[in-house]
C-alpha cells in the first residue's frame, strides 16, 4: 500500500516496482530509461491497460466480420470504429524506496554530462540540465 499519490508501488511482470511515471509516451520511456540506468537503477516496463470505457480491437475487428458475412455491410460503415487508444507504458524501478519527486528535487540524479537533474530537465522541457542554486539557498 502506497504512503501517499506520491510514493505508489505494484507488482510489474511479477516484480515490486516503484512507480515512476504512468501511461508514459514511448519517447519518455526511452529518455526515463537512459536516465534511470545511468543512475544505476533497474528499470522494467510495461504496456499500461487500455481505457475502461474503450472496445476491445478483437471484439470490433470481429463484429465487422460477422456483419460482413450476413451481407449487412452498410451497417457495419454506419457505425465508425473508435481510434486505436495510443500506446503507453507504465515505467517503474526495482527499488521500491525510489521516489522520483524526492530525487528530482533533493538533487539526487545526474546526467550523463554530470549535472544535476533539474524539474525541468526531468519534465523534457530542456534539453540541457542547467544546474541552477538550489530553491531553499538564497543568493
Amino acid at each position: 500500500m502506497a504512503i501517499n499519490k506520491n510514493h505508489e508501488f505494484e507488482d510489474l511482470n511479477g516484480v515490486k516496482c516503484a512507480i515512476v511515471e504512468k501511461n508514459a509516451s514511448q519517447g519518455r520511456v526511452d529518455f526515463l530509461r537512459s536516465l534511470l540506468e545511468f543512475n544505476k537503477y533497474t528499470v522494467i516496463v510495461v504496456a499500461s491497460p487500455p481505457p475502461k470505457g474503450a472496445a476491445p480491437a478483437a471484439t470490433t475487428a470481429a463484429t465487422t466480420a460477422a456483419a460482413t458475412a450476413t451481407g449487412t455491410a452498410a451497417a457495419a460503415d454506419a457505425t465508425p470504429a473508435p481510434p486505436p487508444a495510443p500506446a503507453t507504458f507504465t515505467i517503474g524501478v526495482t527499488d521500491v524506496t525510489f521516489n522520483a519527486i524526492n530525487a528530482v528535487f533533493g538533487r539526487s540524479l545526474k546526467t550523463r554530462d554530470g549535472r544535476i537533474v533539474t524539474p525541468a530537465y526531468w519534465q523534457q522541457k530542456e534539453t540541457i540540465s542547467h544546474d541552477e542554486v538550489p530553491y531553499f539557498k538564497y543568493r
